[in-house]
C-alpha cells in the first residue's frame, strides 16, 4: 500500500491543477445539488421493534385521522395573582387563545381548557391541549410561529402564558461553535508548524471535504429523510477527522524535507507513510460509524452512514489535495524545525546551540525508564473517574432538563404546580380487543388493573375507536417522567397487561412520549454490548493487519475502553449528581442521555484510533527500520507526539464549543466527547501505549507464524519505499510512471 500511496502522492503533486479542478468541481456540483433539492426536515422518528412503537402503529390503523405521533403543545395559563381563570376578562382571552390555536392547517385539535376539566383545583392554572398532524421534527416553521405568536398576544392581555410539548422542538443552532472551533484549530495549527500557509492546508482541505460532504447530504436530503440532525453529525466528525489527516500528511512531508528530500519525493513519501496510516484510521472510525446500524434506529442508522461518507471524503481529499497544494506552495513550506519568516523564521543564527530534544523526546525518554510507575498511575487515575459510571441512571431528555429561561421549562413547571409533576409524562395504554368476545369488560378489566398499582394519579375514562374493538386510556403517574418510579410504573402496567393478556384475548400495549423514551433507552442500552463487541472486534482485525501484531491491537482496544469508561464517569459525575454544574452550566441534574455511551463509543472510538495508528506505526517505523523497542518508542515520539498532541487539542476545543449550548442534550455530548479525547489522547496514547510497549520490548510485535503468513502486507510503515531510493531524486517521474500508476 505505502508504494501505491507513494505514487498517488507523486502523481497529485504533478498533477496538481487536475487534482485541484477536480475537487472544486466536486465541491461546486455537491453545492448546486444541495441549493435546487426540495428543503427537507428533521428524518421522522421510528423505533422498530419497540413496544411504544408498536402501539403507535396500531393506533394508525385503528384510529385513522388521530395522527398518535403527531407533535403536541400545551399552552398553559395562569391567571395574576389573586385572581382566577374563570373570571370574565380571563376566561375571555383563554377562549380567544383556543380559537387562534385551532386555526393551523397541520392543527388536528385543540382542546378547550373549561369544557375538558384541564383547570387545576384553585382556578389559577389551565392548559389547553394542542394536537398536529405531523411530528415536532416534522412540524413547519409556520405553524410553530404561529404557536408562539399566539401564546405572546396572551400574554399581553396579562395572563402568564408558556408553551411546553414537543411541538417547539428545534434544532439546536451551533454555528458560532464551529466558529470558535476552527479559530482555535487554526491557532494550534499554526502553533505546530510555525507557518501560516502550512497552517491554513488542513484547514482548507477539512471545510472543503466537510463541504462536498454535507451538500451532498442536504441534495439527498428529502429523497432519504436524512433530516438536519444528519448533516450536523456529519459536519462535527468531518471537521475533526479532515484536520487530523491533513495535519499528519503536512507535518510528514515536513519531516521528509528536513531530511533531504526533494519536495515531489517529500510529497509522494509523506503520502506514501502518513497517508498508509490515514487510510487505516479512516478504516476505524468508518467501522465505527457504520456500526451503528446494529442499533435498529432507522434516524441512527442515516445518521452513521452519512457521517461516515464524509470520512470517507476526508481521507480520498488528503491523499490527493495535501499532495497537490503542497506543489503550489513550494519553497514556501519549510522543513520541519523551521518557522516563516512571518513568524521569526529565517533570522541569522547568532549563537549556534546544540538543538535540545522536544518534548515529545524527553517524555518518551522518561516513559522508558520508568515505564511501570507511569502505567500504574494512568490505570488508576482513569479507573478513579470511570467509578461513577456504576451507578450510571439512563434515559431521554424532556423539558424538565430545559434552562429555566425557556418556555418549556416553565410551561412544564406551571403544570407540575398545579396538576403535579406527572402530569408532564401521561401514558396512552392501548387495549387490542379485535379478538375479544367482550372488548368492554376487557378494557374494563385492564382499567381496574392499572387503578391499582402504585404511582397513579389518574385514570382517564377509555375512549374506543368506531369499530369498538380498541381503545385507548390515559394514565398520569404521581412522579416526574424521567423518574425511575415512572419507568417501573410503565413495566409495572405492561406486566399486568400480560396477565390479561392470558386470562383473555385483548392485548394491551403502551405508549406515548414517556413510554418510547423509555423504550429506545432500553433499546439503546441492550445494544451496546453487540456494538461493541462488533466495532472492537473488526477493528482489533484491522490493526492486526496494520501492527503486524496482537498484543498492540489488544492493547489499543482496552485502553480505549479505559478511557471510555473515565469519560462515562466524568459524564456521571457533572449531570446526574451535580458536581462542578455550575461551572458547566447545568441547570438540572437528572438521567444521562440514553444515547451517549453508545454514541461515546462510535466517535470516541474513532478518533481514539486515529491517534493509536498515527502513534504507533512511527514506532513501528522505527523498529522495523531496526531501532531497539525503547529507542523506537523515543523516535515514534519525536516525529508523533506533537502532531498528536495538536491534534487532541484541536478535538478537545471543538467538542467544547458545544458545552454552551443551551440544549441540555447538546451540552452533554460536548463535554462526554471533549473529556474523553482528553483521556484517551494524553493519558492512554501519550502514557499507558509507551509504558506497556515498553514494558513488553521485543514481544509486543510478536505474531504466530501461521497468521503471519496469512496476512496481507499492507506496509504502512512505507518499508517497500528504501528500495526506491534513500533520498529520492524526483528522477523518472512523467507520463510513464502515470500509467504505472494507473495500473495499480
Amino acid at each position: 500500500m505505502a508504494t501505491f500511496l507513494y505514487k498517488v502522492g507523486r502523481l497529485a503533486f504533478r498533477r496538481r491543477h487536475y487534482v485541484a479542478l477536480l475537487w472544486i468541481a466536486l465541491l461546486t456540483l455537491a453545492g448546486v445539488g444541495a441549493a435546487s433539492a426540495p428543503a427537507a426536515g428533521a428524518s421522522s422518528f421510528s423505533v422498530p421493534g419497540t413496544e411504544a412503537q408498536k402501539a403507535f402503529d396500531l393506533l394508525e390503523q385503528r384510529f385513522p385521522g388521530m395522527s398518535a405521533d403527531g407533535a403536541t403543545a400545551r399552552v398553559v395559563f395562569k391567571a395574576p395573582a389573586g385572581e382566577k381563570l374563570d373570571s370574565g376578562a380571563n376566561k375571555a382571552t383563554v377562549e380567544k387563545t383556543v380559537k387562534d390555536l385551532g386555526d393551523g392547517s397541520e392543527v388536528v385539535s385543540v382542546a378547550d381548557p373549561f369544557k375538558g376539566k384541564a383547570v387545576s383545583k384553585d382556578g389559577t392554572i389551565a392548559y389547553a391541549s394542542v394536537k398536529y398532524k405531523v411530528s415536532g421534527m416534522e412540524l413547519k416553521d409556520a405553524s410553530k410561529d404561529a404557536l408562539t405568536d399566539t401564546a405572546e398576544q396572551a400574554r399581553t392581555a396579562g395572563l402568564t402564558v408558556e408553551v411546553g410539548g414537543d411541538a417547539l422542538t428545534a434544532t439546536p443552532e451551533t454555528g458560532s461553535t464551529e466558529i470558535i472551533g476552527i479559530a482555535i484549530a487554526a491557532v494550534v495549527l499554526v502553533i505546530t508548524f510555525g507557518s501560516l500557509l502550512a497552517a491554513g492546508f488542513p484547514l482548507l482541505t477539512a471545510l472543503i471535504g466537510v463541504g462536498i460532504g454535507v451538500s451532498t447530504i442536504t441534495a439527498l436530503a428529502s429523497a432519504l429523510d436524512l433530516g438536519t440532525t444528519t448533516s450536523t453529525l456529519a459536519m462535527m466528525i468531518g471537521l475533526a477527522v479532515g484536520i487530523d489527516y491533513a495535519l499528519f500528511i503536512v507535518s510528514r512531508y515536513r519531516a521528509e524535507l528536513a531530511e533531504g528530500r526533494e519536495r515531489e519525493e517529500a510529497a509522494g513519501r509523506a503520502v506514501g507513510t502518513a497517508g498508509s496510516a490515514v487510510v487505516f484510521a479512516g478504516l476505524t472510525v468508518v467501522i465505527a460509524l457504520v456500526g451503528l446500524a446494529v442499533v435498529n434506529i432507522p434516524m441512527l442508522t442515516k445518521m452513521g452512514v452519512a457521517a461516515a461518507g464524509t470520512v470517507a471524503i476526508a481521507v480520498l481529499i488528503a491523499l490527493t489535495m495535501i499532495p497537490a497544494l503542497l506543489g503550489y506552495a513550494g519553497k514556501k513550506i519549510k522543513p520541519a524545525g523551521e518557522k516563516s519568516k512571518l513568524l521569526g523564521g529565517g533570522r541569522a543564527k547568532a549563537a549556534a546551540k546544540p538543538a535540545r530534544p522536544n518534548m515529545g523526546t524527553r517524555w518518551a525518554s522518561f516513559v522508558v525508564r520508568r515505564p511501570l510507575a507511569v502505567l500504574l498511575l494512568g490505570v488508576i487515575g482513569l479507573g478513579a473517574a470511570a467509578i461513577p459510571a456504576a451507578s450510571l441512571e439512563l434515559g431521554l431528555p424532556d423539558d424538565g432538563s430545559q434552562p429555566t429561561s425557556t418556555t418549556q421549562r416553565r410551561a412544564y413547571d406551571l403544570l407540575s404546580e398545579g396538576f403535579g409533576p406527572g402530569f408532564n409524562g401521561p401514558l396512552m395504554v392501548v387495549v387490542d380487543a379485535k379478538d375479544s368476545r367482550t372488548p368492554k369488560a376487557d378494557v374494563t378489566t385492564v382499567t381496574d388493573k392499572i387503578k391499582a398499582l402504585k404511582d397513579v394519579t389518574t385514570v382517564t375514562p377509555a375512549t374506543f375507536n368506531k369499530d369498538g374493538d380498541t381503545a385507548t386510556i390515559t394514565v398520569v403517574p404521581d412522579s416526574k417522567p424521567s423518574s425511575v418510579t415512572t419507568e417501573n410504573l410503565v413495566h409495572g402496567i405492561r406486566d399486568a397487561g400480560a396477565q390479561v393478556k392470558a386470562d383473555t384475548d385483548s392485548s394491551v400495549l403502551v405508549t406515548g412520549t414517556t413510554a418510547m423514551n423509555i423504550d429506545v433507552s432500553q433499546k439503546l442500552n441492550d445494544a451496546l454490548i453487540p456494538y461493541l463487541i462488533l466495532v472492537v472486534g473488526l477493528a482489533f482485525l484491522l490493526l492486526i493487519v496494520v501492527f503486524r501484531s496482537v498484543l498492540v491491537p489488544l492493547k489499543a482496544a482496552l485502553g480505549f475502553l479505559l478511557s471510555v469508561m473515565a469519560a462515562l464517569g466524568a459524564v456521571v459525575a457533572v449531570f446526574q449528581w451535580g458536581w462542578l454544574s455550575g461551572l458547566m452550566g447545568v441547570e438540572e441534574t437528572g438521567p444521562v442521555m440514553s444515547m451517549m455511551p453508545i454514541f461515546m463509543v462510535g466517535v470516541v472510538f474513532g478518533l481514539a484510533m486515529d491517534y493509536e495508528v498515527f502513534l504507533v506505526t512511527r514506532i513501528r517505523e522505527a523498529h522495523v527500520h531496526g531501532e531497539k523497542p525503547g529507542q523506537a518508542i523515543v523516535t515514534g515520539f519525536r516525529h508523533s507526539a506533537r502532531v498528536v498532541t495538536a491534534a487532541a487539542v484541536i478535538m478537545i476545543a471543538v467538542f467544547s464549543g458545544f458545552i454552551s449550548s443551551s440544549e441540555s442534550m447538546i451540552k452533554m455530548i460536548g463535554f462526554g466527547l471533549a473529556i474523553a479525547v482528553f483521556f484517551d489522547a494524553f493519558v492512554v496514547r501519550m502514557a499507558i501505549v509507551p509504558a506497556v510497549l515498553a514494558l513488553l520490548g521485543k514481544r509486543a510485535w510478536w505474531l504466530p507464524k501461521w497468521l503471519d503468513r496469512v496476512l496481507p502486507n499492507v506496509d504502512v510503515e512505507g518499508e517497500g519505499l528504501r528500495e526506491i531510493g534513500s533520498t529520492g531524486s524526483g528522477s523518472g517521474s512523467g507520463p510513464d510512471e502515470d500509467r504505472e500508476l494507473v495500473r495499480a
